[in-house]
């Protein structure tokens, strides 16, 4: 049985400091990175959010720096267990810091977007959007699967052409779950490596900016 993991919510840098009633933007950051990685994003993020960077609940092996959402044994496997319990704990925090929030959108990167989008899964009525950047939809199947194919809540899925980072089958497994389960908009970027380019930042700005403006 996987322990109940928490986040550490002293970690989480904010901005602005004052934010009721805006809408929430939660990043989480990849394997071996921490919650400063994808801070450096705000400024290429639209006006008038607030922006959670989140740190992950879990150290990886030593000498990895940083930290981990989920364990990786190989390279061509993924504990969806793992990823459940990540977003689970996830969830526990946002039932609070979302509040006051008057919508909830998810940035995740690689691991951060694997989590971003089993969060959706497992609670859909917290979550309004989810951009996926270089990571994937977990295999198997989860109660709410069936209401999200109902609901299809908008998420950015952006990638790279030569990510060698991400399995294949799991590609091409949410290359086929995303469209059934979402308002999909997707992209594959020429010559990007599993890393996020100035093009992506662009059509993500574009992504939140309709969330934004579709609130309320």
């Amino acid at each position: 049985m996987d322990a109940v993991l928490t986040l550490e919510d002293s970690l989480t840098l904010w901005s602005p400091q004052d934010r009721d009633g805006m809408p929430l933007l939660v990043l989480l950051h990849g394997y071996g990175a921490d919650e400063n990685d994808l801070f450096g994003l705000v400024p290429y993020l639209p006006d008038g959010i607030a922006v959670a960077s989140v740190a992950a609940p879990l150290a990886p092996p030593w000498p990895m720096p940083g930290r981990s959402w989920y364990a990786i044994d190989s390279l061509n496997t993924r504990d969806a267990a793992g990823i459940t319990t990540a977003a689970e704990a996830l969830l526990r925090w946002l039932t609070t810091a979302s509040a006051r929030a008057s919508s909830v959108a998810l940035l995740g990167f690689s691991q951060g977007a694997a989590v971003s989008l089993q969060a959706l899964r497992l609670a859909p009525e917290q979550i309004d959007a989810v951009v996926a950047l270089s990571g994937y939809a977990a295999p198997g199947d989860l109660p709410n699967d069936a209401a999200l194919q109902e609901q299809k809540p908008p998420v950015f899925w952006g990638r790279g052409s030569r990510d060698d980072v991400i399995p294949p089958n799991l590609v091409d497994h949410t290359a086929q779950w995303l469209p059934a389960h979402s308002e999909l908009s997707g992209r594959v970027y020429p010559g990007l490596t599993h890393s996020i380019s100035e093009q992506e930042l662009a059509d993500v700005r574009i992504f939140l900016s309709q969330w934004k403006d579709s609130i309320g």
